[in-house]
C-alpha cells in the first residue's frame, strides 16, 4: 500500500483503498461482536442459554477477525507481522478451547476456560498494541503496556476462573 490512508476516529487507518477500507470495516464490527460475546460468555452462568449462546458467538466472531486480519496482514505484509502471530495464536487458542468443550477431552474444563481466555487475553493484546498508541488514556502509556496489561489484568481472573470452577 503506498497512498496516505485515512484517519478514523483519531486512528490512522494506513491505505484509503476501498478493499482495505471495506475489509478494516468488517473487522472492526467483528472485533466489537467478539468482545462483547467474550464479556457475555464470561459472566454468563456456565449452563444452557447465555454462556454456549455468547461462546458461539464469540467463536464466530473471532475467526471473522481472524480471516480479516489475515488479510489486512497481506496487505500490508511485513508491517503487520506482529499483528499476524497475535492473531493466529488468539484463534488457534479459542479453537482449542472450543474444541475441548465440544469433543469433551480429557480434563476439557481447564483446557476449556484457559483456551479461551488466552484467546481473549491476546485479542485484547492485539488490538492495544495496534490501536493504543491513538486512544486517549491509551496514548500516555509506554508501548510495553499495550503488550503486558491485557495479560496483567487477564491472567489473575483466568487463574480465579480455574479455582472458581475447580480446575486448577
Amino acid at each position: 500500500m503506498t497512498d496516505q490512508g485515512v484517519v478514523v476516529l483519531g486512528i490512522p487507518i494506513p491505505s484509503s483503498s476501498p478493499l482495505f477500507l471495506s475489509i478494516v470495516g468488517i473487522h472492526v464490527a467483528a472485533g466489537l461482536v467478539c468482545t462483547v460475546a467474550g464479556v457475555v460468555a464470561m459472566l454468563a452462568p456456565k449452563r444452557a442459554g447465555r454462556h454456549p449462546s455468547g461462546g458461539a458467538v464469540y467463536y464466530w466472531s473471532l475467526m471473522v477477525v481472524f480471516l480479516t486480519m489475515t488479510a489486512l496482514s497481506i496487505l500490508r505484509w511485513p508491517h503487520n507481522t506482529h499483528l499476524l502471530v497475535l492473531g493466529i495464536l488468539s484463534f488457534g487458542a479459542g479453537v482449542v478451547g472450543r474444541r475441548a468443550r465440544r469433543r469433551l477431552w480429557r480434563r476439557w474444563l481447564p483446557v476449556h476456560i484457559t483456551g479461551m481466555a488466552v484467546s481473549y487475553i491476546l485479542l485484547l493484546t492485539a488490538f492495544y498494541v495496534d490501536n493504543g498508541p491513538h486512544l486517549p488514556l491509551w496514548r500516555s502509556l509506554p508501548p510495553l503496556a499495550f503488550w503486558l496489561l491485557p495479560s496483567l489484568v487477564g491472567l489473575p481472573l483466568l487463574i480465579r476462573a480455574l479455582r472458581r470452577h475447580s480446575a486448577l
